[in-house]
C-alpha cells in the first residue's frame, strides 16, 4: 500500500530541509512519496527541497501564493498514494504519530484526523492563551454549525484513503484556512466514516497562522454553510 505524505509549504527554505529528511528516514522501507505543495514561496522553497537529492521526493510548484487550503488540494489531488496524509512543514505532530491514524483506517475509518482535544492526546508546548482561547471557541462554532461530534478540525494531521481524499478535496474551494472544516465537511455529506484521534503536538512559535488568518476562518464557516445549502458538496 503506497503511501503519500504531503506538506503545504510557504517560504520554508529554512524549516522545510530538516522535516523532509525525518519523514523520509521514518518512513524507510515503505513504499512511499512525499509531495511538497508549494504555494508560491519567494525564499527558495522548492529549491532547498529538492537539492536534498530525496528519490521519494515531488515537488508541485503554484505560480503565485494562493493559501494554505489551495496547496493542500492540489497536494492530495496530485498525490498517488493509496493513503494520503497531509502533515504541516515544522512537523507540530511528529510523524510516528501516523501509526495511530493508520490503525483508525484499518479498523474502517475512510479518514483519520489528527486531534488536540481528546482524551489521549498530548499537547506538550501549548499556544499562547489567546490563540487556545479562540480555537476553542472556533470549534465550538464548527460543532454548532457544520460538524457536530469532532472536537479539533484544526489540526495539521490528517490521513485519508486515496477515494475519500479525492471525494473530499475535488469539491473545496476555500484557499484560507477553514479548508479543513470545508474537507470535513464534503466527507461527511458524502456519507464517508471520520475518525478523531489524539496526537502528540507541540506549537511552533513560527507558525504562520496569524490573528486576522485565523479570524477569517470564522467567516468561512458561514461560506461553507451557504456552499452546501446550494448543494455545492453533493
Amino acid at each position: 500500500m503506497k503511501l503519500s505524505v504531503v506538506i503545504p509549504a510557504y517560504n520554508e527554505a529554512e524549516r522545510l530541509p530538516p522535516t523532509l529528511r525525518r519523514v523520509a528516514a521514518a518512513l524507510a522501507g515503505r513504499d512511499f512519496e512525499i509531495v511538497v505543495a508549494d504555494d508560491g514561496s519567494g525564499d527558495g522553497t522548492a529549491e532547498a527541497a529538492l537539492a536534498l537529492g530525496l528519490p521519494a521526493l515531488r515537488v508541485l510548484r503554484a505560480g503565485h501564493n494562493r493559501g494554505k487550503g489551495d496547496a493542500v488540494r492540489r497536494g492530495m489531488l496530485g498525490a498517488v498514494g493509496d493513503r494520503r496524509l497531509m502533515t504541516d512543514a515544522d512537523l507540530s505532530t511528529p510523524i510516528e504519530d501516523l501509526a495511530r491514524l493508520e490503525a483508525a483506517l484499518d479498523a474502517g475509518a475512510d479518514v483519520a484526523i489528527g486531534s488536540r482535544a481528546v482524551a489521549d492526546s498530548r499537547v506538550e508546548v501549548h499556544q499562547p492563551a489567546y490563540r487556545e482561547a479562540m480555537g476553542r471557541l472556533f470549534n465550538a462554532c464548527v460543532r454548532g454549525l457544520l460538524l457536530p461530534g469532532l472536537h479539533d478540525t484544526q489540526c495539521g494531521f490528517k490521513l485519508f484513503t486515496a477515494a475519500a481524499a479525492e471525494r473530499a478535496f475535488a469539491r473545496s474551494v476555500l484557499d484560507g484556512f477553514g479548508f479543513d472544516v470545508e474537507v470535513l465537511y464534503a466527507a461527511r455529506r458524502a456519507g464517508l466514516r471520520i475518525a478523531e484521534i489524539g496526537v502528540t503536538w507541540r506549537n511552533d512559535a513560527a507558525t504562520r497562522v496569524t490573528f486576522g488568518r485565523g479570524a477569517r476562518a470564522f467567516a468561512d464557516l458561514l461560506a461553507i454553510r451557504r456552499n452546501g445549502a446550494r448543494g455545492l458538496y453533493d
